[in-house]
C-alpha cells in the first residue's frame, strides 16, 4: 500500500506542478493578448484629409460676405435710384414734347 500512496503523492505533485504551469501559460497569453490588443492601432484611412479652418479663417469669410453683401445692395439702390429718375426724365420730356405740338 506504501507503494499505491507515494504513487499518488506523485500525481498530486505532479498535478499540482502541471496545474501551476497550465496557470502560468495562461497568465502569458492573456498577457499577449493585452499586449497585442494595446499595440494595434485603429485602422486610418489611406487618404489625406484638408487641415479644417481656423476662427480667423471664418471671420475674414464672414466679413468678406457681409462687405459684399452690403455692396451688392448699394448696387440695387444706386439701379433703383437710376431708374427712378430716367422715368422723371421720360415723362418731363414727354410733356415738353406735347406742350409744343399743342402749341403749333
Amino acid at each position: 500500500m506504501s507503494d499505491a500512496l507515494q504513487k499518488a503523492e506523485a500525481a498530486v505533485s505532479e498535478a499540482q506542478t502541471n496545474t501551476a504551469a497550465v496557470q502560468l501559460a495562461l497568465a502569458a497569453v492573456e498577457l499577449a493578448k493585452a499586449a497585442q490588443a494595446q499595440q494595434q492601432p485603429a485602422p486610418a484611412c489611406q487618404h489625406q484629409h484638408k487641415p479644417g479652418r481656423s476662427a480667423g479663417e471664418w471671420l475674414g469669410i464672414g466679413c468678406a460676405v457681409c462687405v459684399g453683401g452690403i455692396g451688392l445692395a448699394l448696387g440695387f439702390i444706386a439701379v433703383a435710384i437710376a431708374a427712378c429718375c430716367a422715368t422723371g426724365c421720360f415723362v418731363i420730356l414727354r410733356h415738353i414734347v406735347r406742350d409744343m405740338q399743342k402749341g403749333r
